[in-house]
C-alpha cells in the first residue's frame, strides 16, 4: 500500500474547478433539501458542500488537508453560508451516529486506503432513511492510461512492488457487496466529464499541479527522470485528444446511491 496522498500539496483547487460538474451531478442525485443535514466526505475546496449549503441544507465538510479547509471556510464565508469543516478523513469521519440525512463524495472516498473501513464509518453516521451518493472513475480512457503510467514509473524509480489492484468503486456488484453488511442498497448511473483547454500543454500544465502529480514528480526529479516521464504522459494526453482545434478529454464516471430507506 502506497504511502497517504498530501493533498495539501501542489493547487488542487484548480482541479476542482473542473471537477464542478461532477460536484453538481452528485447534487442533483442526492437531492438535498432545506434543513436535511448533508456530510461531505473528501470536500476538498468545498465544491459539493457549498452547493449543498445553497439548496438550504445543514452541512459539514470534512477532509485530511488543512489548506483546503481553509480555501473552502473562505469560499463559504465569501458567500455568506454557514457551513462547518473538520479535519478528518473517510475511515475517522469526526461527527456523531446517525447524523447525516446524505452523505456525500465526489471523487474522494476511492482513494480511501480501506475500503470497507470507510463504508462502514459512511454508513455508521448516515440517519435512517439516509442516502450516500458517492462518484467514481470508470477504469478506462486517456486520463486513466496517463494516471497509470505516472503511478507505475515512479514505483519503478523507487523500486517499490506493483500495487495490487484497488477496490472497484465503480462496479455495482463490489459496491453492493461493500454496503450490504451495513443494510444499504446500492445503483449506479453511468455519466461522463470533458476536461477542456487551449491545447494538450496546456491541460498538463494544470494536471502537473494536483497534488499527486507534484509528489510523483518531486521524486521522479531527484532521480532525474522527471523530464522522461513528462514527455510521455503529454503525448498520451495528445493522442488521446478529442478536439483538433483544442484539448478535449472525455472520462467516464458512475454515481452510486446506497441507501437504507426509501426517498420520496
Amino acid at each position: 500500500m502506497g504511502a497517504p496522498i498530501d493533498w495539501g500539496v501542489g493547487h488542487y483547487e484548480e482541479t476542482a474547478e473542473q471537477l464542478l460538474r461532477a460536484s453538481q451531478a452528485v447534487l442533483v442525485a442526492a437531492r438535498p433539501r432545506a434543513g436535511e443535514r448533508v456530510l461531505d466526505v473528501g470536500c476538498g475546496t468545498g465544491n459539493a458542500a457549498l452547493l449543498a449549503a445553497r439548496a438550504g441544507a445543514q452541512v459539514i465538510g470534512v477532509d485530511p488537508a488543512a489548506r483546503l479547509l481553509d480555501v473552502a471556510r473562505d469560499r463559504a464565508a465569501a458567500e455568506q453560508l454557514a457551513v462547518t469543516f473538520l479535519r478528518g478523513d473517510a475511515a475517522a469521519i469526526p461527527v456523531d451516529d446517525a447524523s447525516a440525512d446524505a452523505v456525500l463524495s465526489v471523487f474522494a472516498v476511492i482513494f480511501a486506503p480501506d475500503p470497507e473501513a470507510a463504508a462502514a464509518e459512511m454508513a455508521r453516521v448516515l440517519a435512517p432513511g439516509g442516502r450516500i451518493v458517492l462518484s467514481a472513475w470508470w477504469p478506462d480512457g486517456a486520463m486513466i492510461r496517463m494516471n497509470s503510467k505516472a503511478a507505475d514509473t515512479v514505483r519503478k524509480a523507487v523500486g517499490a512492488p506493483p500495487e495490487p489492484p484497488g477496490f472497484a468503486w465503480h462496479d455495482r456488484d463490489a459496491l453492493s457487496a461493500l454496503f450490504a453488511p451495513h443494510g444499504l442498497r446500492v445503483t449506479v448511473d453511468e455519466h461522463s466529464l470533458a476536461f477542456t483547454a487551449i491545447s494538450a500543454k496546456d491541460y498538463f500544465d494544470l494536471a502537473s499541479r494536483h497534488p499527486m502529480a507534484v509528489a510523483g514528480l518531486a521524486v521522479l526529479d531527484q532521480l532525474g527522470q522527471g523530464d522522461a516521464l513528462r514527455a510521455e504522459l503529454l503525448a498520451l494526453l495528445e493522442d488521446g485528444n478529442e478536439d483538433p482545434a483544442a484539448f478535449r478529454i472525455t472520462s467516464r464516471y458512475v454515481i452510486a446511491t446506497a441507501s437504507n430507506g426509501s426517498q420520496e
